[in-house]
């Protein structure tokens, strides 16, 4: 009877599993499927006009982006892992600021500040007497001001992944290195940046993908990408399939990434040679080379977050008495609200998937649950496009049906509601969330379920009573970390979000496109200061293995 009872369970969960995975899989298809349908005289039109700029300059955005990040990130990492100097141990957290920074935030701090009118220029004319025409200045609003404020926020994916690696490499292949007559120097080029490469590729891969993703800022700064092109082709065209196909082609960009990532680590295995594993110990610098190495390690953390936090808390003060209003109240109750909702759905959504996986360890689980948590690697344009293609059929058909059966007109029931919004976020955050959960499942012995069940406890009820208790912190990490990441998101909630509903983020950007930066200020202000959240949540787990290794 219990084995009955477990196998009626276990398809139960099965095809628990199956629905909402295949509902959450289904924006991506969509987007895919509308391949089937060629537009061959808009394509036409692109190809000779915008087309290869937005190939072109994705690529070199991608690719700039990854270099860059990579460059701060393992730099950073290397000396904060390596060296010893006064104000380490402040600058490792320091480091993971950035990103509590929005892409466009940056972008209109930055240029708030080195424009033409910003006091950066404005100084430099009354310091010099200089007028307009008579000094060169580099151009901030342009593909490589993009590159710059993308590797800024984003160079700290490459730094936690390089850190790690860095810190869990063993003390006895430096003492090889010696024995072989290796400069320090030569050990990080020949050893020790070669051990770590895996982690590194990981975190610059998501650099870029976050950079193909990106829209708030290359929109700011007038740089066509496949970002930008999508949103002009459904809102100025008109055309809502010739859109679906650039988003199809974005995400093969970003699916390309992915494989080549992975092909490149194939063949790659380290391992640790059991118990006698000790870390390295950290070299201690001379006092000139530690105000150096000091400094190389603020640079990225000030110019990535110090510098526009520094800005946005001045213009907040000088505009908080207009702006600090009803409006601003609701604005934050939407952001809240609708994060809360999403956070919500999503780690319920990752406790059905991975208890289903523990359940039922076969592909009919496994592979619905890896395909419905490919959507954070796709970007949120292409999501919000994939989600309003089947809505806006469903609308139109329902609207339809009930016109000749009835006569009324049903209008828009989930086109432009908060529900596409929700599924939407659900789409593009449930990996975070499920990486959260089941992580902390794999801590939970199977024995347990095993001792629940032989108390007579359903798979549910096991869940219930027994997971979900142990998984408290899985679960508030998860909620967290959802939540910031759909206060932040600015594309699919541009796309998606019903009439005259506006959240932090969206408002941040109209105001910045009309230019009334100081009042983006505050709204911006409060974004990164909840961001800021999940960073220290990042950087209190980063001092576990530190503590260990110093």
């Amino acid at each position: 009877m219990l084995t009955e009872g477990l196998k009626h369970w276990q398809d139960s969960w099965r095809w628990a599993v199956l629905l909402p995975a295949l509902l959450l899989a289904l924006p991506v298809l969509m987007v895919f499927a509308s391949l089937f349908s060629p537009q061959w005289e808009l394509w036409a039109h692109l190809r000779a006009t915008v087309l290869a700029d937005y190939v072109i300059n994705s690529l070199v955005l991608a690719f700039g982006v990854g270099l860059g990040a990579l460059l701060l990130g393992t730099g950073s990492a290397w000396l904060v892992a390596n060296y010893q100097f006064a104000g380490r141990r402040v600058l490792e957290w320091l480091l993971l600021l950035p990103l509590a920074m929005p892409a466009y935030i940056i972008a209109y701090t930055y240029t708030g500040m080195l424009d033409f009118a910003g006091p950066v220029q404005s100084a430099l004319r009354e310091q010099f007497d200089w007028r307009f025409g008579d000094y060169w200045f580099p151009e901030i609003r342009s593909l490589g001001g993009a590159i710059i404020m993308l590797s800024l926020v984003l160079y700290p994916y490459v730094y936690m992944l390089a850190r790690t690696a860095f810190r869990e490499q063993s003390a006895s292949l430096l003492e090889a290195s010696r024995t072989l007559g290796l400069t320090p120097r030569q050990h990080f080029w020949q050893v020790a940046l070669p051990l770590a490469r895996p982690a590194i590729l990981i975190g610059t891969a998501l650099a870029m993908m976050e950079a193909f993703a990106d829209y708030g800022t290359v929109q700011y700064f007038g740089v066509n990408t496949f970002t930008t092109g999508i949103f002009r082709t459904w809102f100025g065209m008109g055309n809502q399939l010739a859109a679906a196909q650039l988003a199809a082609m974005l995400s093969s960009f970003v699916l390309l990434l992915l494989i080549l990532e992975r092909w490149s680590r194939r063949k790659i295995r380290y391992f640790h040679q059991g118990q006698k594993h000790s870390s390295v110990a950290r070299r201690q610098l001379s006092r000139p080379r530690q105000c150096i190495v000091l400094a190389l390690c603020l640079l990225p953390a000030t110019l990535g977050f110090g510098l526009p936090a520094w800005q946005l808390l001045s213009w907040a003060l000088q505009s908080w008495h207009t702006t600090l209003d009803q409006q601003f109240a609701r604005l934050v109750w939407n952001s809240f609200s609708l994060a809360a909702m999403a956070a919500v759905l999503s780690v319920l959504l990752a406790l059905l998937f991975a208890y289903a996986k523990r359940l039922r360890r076969d592909p009919w689980v496994r592979l619905p649950v890896q395909f419905a948590a490919l959507g954070y690697a796709i970007p949120g344009t292409v999501i919000a496009i994939g989600v309003m293609l089947p809505l806006a059929w469903f609308d139109r058909h329902v609207d339809l049906l009930a016109e000749q059966w009835f006569g009324v007109r049903t209008g828009l029931l989930l086109s432009g509601t908060i529900f596409a919004l929700l599924l939407a976020y659900s789409v593009r955050f449930l990996a975070v969330s499920l990486h959260s959960v089941e992580a902390g499942l794999e801590r939970i012995k199977p024995s347990m379920d095993n001792a629940a069940r032989s108390l007579g406890l359903s798979p549910f009820q096991v869940l219930k009573k027994v997971h979900v208790p142990l998984l408290r912190g899985s679960v508030l990490t998860a909620l967290l970390l959802v939540f910031v990441d759909v206060l932040k998101e600015l594309p699919a909630t541009l796309i998606l979000r019903p009439f005259n509903f506006n959240t932090l983020a969206v408002r941040t950007y109209e105001l910045a496109s009309d230019e009334r930066l100081a009042d983006a200020a505050l709204p911006a202000l409060a974004i990164v200061l909840v961001s800021l959240l999940p960073v220290m949540l990042l950087a209190r787990a980063g001092e576990q293995p530190a503590k260990g290794a110093s």
